[in-house]
């Protein structure tokens, strides 16, 4: 089983701001699948399906951003995964908008959510899908940027950016990270 976990905020407030990326790829993902996120016993909403006969979860974490670790540990738990099968959807500052790259391991970036899940799982060996999100704000700025909506001129981009995404969770779902880093290699940079 592979679990997919989307970093965001829960509520219409944040639907559409850039930390939301992760919980927006995993809906992308899940409406072109047919599937509906549904509360669980924990801290998360998800939704289970099968590719390829292979079963995933998607999951988004209810904790807000900064303690997006306690739904991982949670999950992880309940369904008794190696940390080999999770990957992590998370926005990145560092990256140029729409851009994805994936990292196999390694620091939280400086995102508060990735620092969490690696707090709670004492462990920093799971991989993440990072969007892109840019770093276009003042210093001191940075929590209202991330809290910004997209402009609506940015989601032909954004879609662009989902659908490769999607192809990616779906090779990661299919192969793990072998076929996922291998299908990565094969797209434009």
């Amino acid at each position: 089983m592979r679990i997919i976990l989307g970093i965001g905020n829960p509520g219409k407030r944040y639907a559409r701001t850039r930390h939301n990326v992760g919980y927006m790829l995993l809906d992308y993902f899940a409406n072109k699948n047919s599937l509906i996120f549904k509360p669980s016993k924990s801290e998360f909403y998800f939704c289970e399906s099968k590719i390829r006969d292979r079963d995933y979860i998607l999951v988004k974490p209810t904790t807000y951003v900064n303690n997006s670790g306690i739904a991982a540990s949670e999950v992880i738990e309940t369904y008794g995964i190696d940390l080999s099968d999770l990957l992590v959807v998370c926005d990145d500052l560092n990256l140029e908008p729409f851009k994805i790259k994936i990292k196999i391991s390694g620091g939280d970036g400086g995102h508060n959510g990735v620092n969490s899940i690696i707090y709670h799982l004492n462990s920093d060996n799971f991989a993440r899908l990072r969007i892109g999100i840019g770093g276009d704000f003042n210093r001191g700025q940075m929590a209202d940027y991330v809290l910004s909506e997209f402009y609506e001129d940015e989601y032909p981009s954004l879609e662009k950016t989902f659908e490769t995404g999607s192809f990616l969770i779906e090779q990661f779902i299919a192969g793990g990270l072998k076929q996922l880093l291998d299908a990565n290699s094969t797209l434009p940079k």
